[in-house]
């Protein structure tokens, strides 16, 4: 995944139930993103939130 020449411009998200955001990784294409966020959403989890956005995008 760390590749320097590499362009990563999709992160993956996860926002918890305390409102706190982290940047779970990096990837080339939002489809491959994508399928991270659907596996990681199939987890029973706590109150956390997974999404894709592009590198730059502003949330909120």
């Amino acid at each position: 995944m760390s590749d320097s020449g590499a362009v990563l411009p999709w992160l993956v998200i996860r926002e918890d139930d305390s409102g706190n955001r982290y940047r779970i990784g990096r990837y080339a294409t939002k489809t491959e993103a994508q399928r991270v966020v659907d596996a990681l959403g199939d987890r029973p989890q706590h109150q956390q939130v997974y999404w894709v956005e592009r590198l730059g995008q502003k949330t909120g």
